[in-house]
């Protein structure tokens, strides 16, 4: 009898565990608000002496703009700035992407795209690019 118990227990917590890790990462607005100030803020200063606060768009805007997933008006991919190639020729020159080098590049879209919500003109904290 207990062996039975211990072994329905046993199975209880394994179902568990499998139902926790099969759960959506949910994007860290910390550490996308560091990448996006870090490395997208200082590119586009560079670049086109423009940053793109994410209180220019609303949270819809937002998501339409990483769902195409098209920057540069269509030219290039907003993932490829966020991957580990990119952040491996950057790091360098740039803190935040050496920082992040080895985060995986679909927690890190995660985490850029919890802070551009939150930080967007209709968020809870609408962000500039301060």
């Amino acid at each position: 009898m207990t062996f039975a118990r211990t072994l329905t227990a046993a199975a209880a917590l394994a179902l568990l565990g499998v139902s926790f890790s099969a759960q959506a990462y949910d994007g860290d607005w910390k550490r996308g608000r560091v990448y996006y100030r870090s490395v997208c803020t200082s590119c586009h200063t560079s670049q086109s002496g423009h940053a793109f606060a994410p209180n220019e768009k609303t949270k819809a805007e937002w998501a339409a703009y990483l769902q195409a997933d098209k920057h540069a008006k269509g030219k290039d991919t907003v993932k490829q700035y966020i991957s580990k190639q990119y952040r491996a020729s950057i790091k360098a020159q740039n803190k935040a992407a050496e920082k992040f080098a080895d985060t995986p590049d679909q927690e890190l879209f995660e985490d850029i795209k919890a802070f551009v919500t939150k930080g967007a003109k209709d968020g809870d904290s609408p962000a500039g690019c301060s």
